[in-house]
């Protein structure tokens, strides 16, 4: 195969790959606007939840080696 069919052939590809993309992103059911601000309030709150509890833990475990280790490093 030359050249240009290879060049044609790949051109088809991309354009059969980028309408099939398309016709899927149609059947997507999208969230509604409700929807989309809940999930990002809980994702926020989840975030900021876990990063609490991580610095808790952080701040017990670092309190926990020095009591064990009162001299320091």
């Amino acid at each position: 195969m030359n050249e240009q069919k290879k060049s044609a052939v790949a051109r088809g590809q991309s354009a059969d790959f980028v309408s099939g993309v398309i016709t899927e992103l149609r059947r997507v059911t999208w969230p509604t606007r409700d929807e989309w601000v809940s999930a990002t309030i809980l994702t926020i709150a989840l975030v900021v939840g876990i990063g609490l509890f991580t610095y808790a833990l952080d701040q017990f475990f670092g309190w926990a080696f020095q009591w064990l280790h009162p001299a320091g490093f």
